[in-house]
């Protein structure tokens, strides 16, 4: 039996089951963790969706995202809904020091465990794996399980909204990390009713004037060109996310501003935070990113989008990441 198999044999039957996604969630994130829940919920299942911290509000018009249980803000809860689920589905995340101490609580739990993910070299941490790097999402993956079951009936516009809204996100309106399957999935989401349009003006239409003046701040005073080498760097300071107040989901976007340059083929949005500094990197082509975040940064992701963190200042931290570039990108001859 294949791994899909094995997962729909464990659900034939109504179950108890937990969704959890990795800390930070994004549209993807909880797109594919509400897109399972609704599907599941009409299969009969009891589903609950945990998630480390909380999501960006422009998020919050997907159906039942208001119901998601936020393991910093109510722990007990969530270790309740753990001991009770007789599955749990890991979702786009594929290591457990992505959900940080989530993932301790998890790992004593005896239930059966399922991982969704498109993320490269995923940890042996689940008992079934479906891992996809080659694919646009973990939505593009979530649809393709729930038609696994050939049951298209069940597939509807309030589902159909949040597997949209993970692709959009995370192949920034379909500009990168896309397949034949990613159009061939969003034309069958339009046919069950989801007015991407519309979607895509509460994503990306919602920005507010503290978002805006940051944004201004950043390509006027943060932003630094390394032209020899086509990369471009962000960054903010302590005294930044002070001054402007920022709050979880104000920089969303920010990194794939500098990618937007002529010339530019890599782009680093470094954040000091009050006790590590993190980096979210962004390339084109056949460049990866992802090799930079791991071997440099303790991070990873897609091969033209990941993350890392480090415990040190921000400069030396700039600093390390101008470093390590002649050894991932030629330089350019300037004329």
């Amino acid at each position: 039996m294949t791994e899909i198999q094995h997962i729909k044999e464990l659900l034939k039957i109504p179950q108890t089951i937990t969704i959890v996604s990795h800390r930070n969630p994004d549209g993807d994130a909880l797109g594919s963790s509400l897109a399972l829940r609704l599907y599941l919920e009409k299969k009969g299942h009891l589903i609950n969706v945990i998630l480390p911290s909380e999501y960006p509000k422009i998020f919050g018009f997907l159906h039942k995202a208001n119901e998601t249980l936020i393991y910093d803000i109510d722990t007990d809860r969530c270790h309740n809904v753990i001991d009770s689920s007789k599955i749990i589905f890991f979702l786009d995340f594929n290591a457990f020091d992505r959900i940080d101490k989530l993932g301790d609580y998890i790992a004593k739990s005896e239930a059966t465990t399922i991982m969704i993910d498109h993320h490269l070299y995923p940890e042996p941490i689940a008992d079934y794996v479906i891992s996809k790097p080659e694919a646009s999402s973990t939505c593009e993956m979530i649809y393709d399980f729930l038609m696994s079951y050939d049951e298209v009936k069940l597939m509807d516009k309030q589902i159909g909204e949040c597997i949209f809204t993970g692709m959009i996100t995370d192949t920034g309106c379909f500009k990168y990390a896309t397949n034949q399957n990613t159009y061939r999935v969003a034309a069958a989401l339009k046919e069950v009713g989801v007015d991407d349009y519309g979607l895509n003006d509460k994503i990306f239409n919602t920005l507010t004037e503290k978002q805006l003046r940051l944004m201004g701040h950043c390509l006027a005073n943060r932003m630094e060109l390394i032209p020899e080498y086509g990369t471009g760097i962000i960054y903010l300071t302590k005294q930044d996310y002070e001054d402007f107040d920022i709050g979880r989901g104000d920089t969303e976007g920010i990194v794939n501003q500098i990618l937007t340059l002529e010339g530019i083929k890599v782009a680093a949005f470094i954040r000091e935070q009050p006790t590590i500094v993190k980096l979210s990197l962004r390339s084109k082509g056949d460049i990866s990113v992802n090799e930079i975040a791991a071997n440099h940064f303790n991070g990873g992701g897609h091969k033209n989008a990941a993350g890392g963190a480090a415990y040190a200042k921000l400069e030396d931290i700039i600093s390390r990441f101008k470093q390590v570039l002649p050894k991932y990108l030629e330089k350019t001859t300037q004329t």
